[in-house]
């Protein structure tokens, strides 16, 4: 028999299509190239590789899902294969054409007006223009129903007054899509970067996603035009059904962190030499690295599934809430494991482990915590909320 693809086990790769092959070649490709020489400094200084966007654009990778106004129009697997091989490079790159593609693009595609799509759809598709998504609070985090942004109708306009957190491009954003609590309930808006009151501020000294930009954004009593009220979106159930996207996202972009590290540490212990002979040649590191090949090709068939059930429209937010729990907790259990196994050498960000690992200390948290989605899992199971 041939040998199995030690990074494949299950022969996920037959189960694609042609299309989805290609897309993900392309961006591997793009990743080695581009990503992979300059990604480890970038973190180091804490830098988001803002000249990567202009290539990302031209490979169609921002909107990718969008069937008009300039998107490429893919299906679910060939974007999650596109975060996937984004985030083999990096959780912070991978986060940025997620939080672009599926919360800005996607609020404004499912929400807007056919006004406010043909402005900012197809700039933001070439990446003319960045956009951000701005629902997290300093006192809510997982409870976004506590939420204190208030946007009070005044004559033609609504002014809007209040603040957000751990905003993904949030100081380079031309526009924000900002959730805030009206008369009605919870409205969309499309703040300017250029409008009055409104302010950004980056997130400094972070330890993880450090080549990602992260904001605070500010509203001091910013004047915004009904026009820019998102028409389509009510309530809180708007925002959450973009983060179910933004999830998906996530299901698959830890996979390939997760073969990054795993990459490295087999790499790493075929080659090390202790007491005579390399590392791989022992059991415990056999065991180790067949455990890791056991927790990542489980969670590749997890993701394959969901994307093949989110295409045909039968997937249900439990079944997200699942594996973004399951496959987040097996990349950063995946990424510790690998750091350890290149001993001393897994420290610095020559080699990725400790970068994938510190990434991932923010994705296990951020877009509903471990823990909400276990007690999501338990309300679909019991019947009852325990939040």
């Amino acid at each position: 028999m041939d040998a199995l693809n030690c990074f494949d086990l299950f022969d996920v790769e037959s189960q694609l299509t042609d299309e989805e092959r290609l897309v993900r070649d392309t961006v591997r490709r793009f990743v080695d190239s581009e990503v992979l020489p300059i990604i480890g400094r970038c973190f180091a200084e804490h830098r988001f590789p803002a000249e990567l966007v202009p290539q990302l654009a031209e490979l169609g990778l921002l909107g990718s899902t969008l069937r008009e106004y300039g998107g490429a129009g893919l299906g679910s697997v060939a974007y999650g294969l596109i975060c996937q091989e984004l985030e083999r490079g990096d959780g912070g790159l991978r986060s940025f054409v997620s939080v672009q593609s599926s919360l800005a693009i996607g609020a404004i595609d499912r929400f807007g007006s056919d006004e406010q799509r043909e402005r900012w759809l197809p700039a933001l598709a070439r990446g003319q223009a960045i956009g951000c998504f701005a629902l997290t609070e300093p006192q809510g985090g997982s409870d976004p129903g506590s939420m204190r942004t208030r946007a009070e109708p005044d004559g033609g306009d609504f002014v809007l007054r209040g603040s957000k957190i751990w905003i993904t491009s949030g100081s380079i954003a031309d526009v924000a899509v900002v959730w805030a609590a009206t008369a009605d309930g919870i409205g969309g808006f499309l703040v300017e970067r250029d409008m009055p009151g409104f302010e950004s501020r980056d997130i400094e000294r972070k330890m993880s996603m450090r080549a990602s930009v992260t904001s605070e954004l500010y509203f001091d009593g910013v004047r915004v035009p009904r026009r820019n009220r998102l028409p389509g979106a009510a309530g809180l159930r708007a925002p959450l059904s973009l983060l179910s996207d933004a999830r998906f996202g996530i299901v698959w972009g830890v996979l390939g962190a997760a073969r990054a590290c795993f990459e490295e540490a087999l790499e790493f212990t075929q080659s090390r030499l202790l007491f005579g002979r390399p590392l791989a040649h022992t059991q415990a590191v056999q065991l180790r690295l067949a455990d890791i090949a056991r927790r990542l090709t489980t969670a590749q068939l997890l993701a394959l599934r969901l994307g093949r059930l989110k295409e045909e429209g039968r997937v249900h937010p439990t079944q997200i809430s699942l594996a973004k729990w399951n496959n987040v907790r097996m990349a950063i259990d995946v990424a510790r494991d690998c750091r350890d196994l290149l001993g001393a050498a897994g420290v610095v960000t020559e080699h990725c482990a400790i970068r994938h690992m510190l990434n991932l200390e923010s994705v296990i948290t951020y877009e509903g915590t471990e823990t909400v989605h276990e007690l999501v899992v338990g309300k679909e199971l019991t019947g009852t909320a325990a939040f």
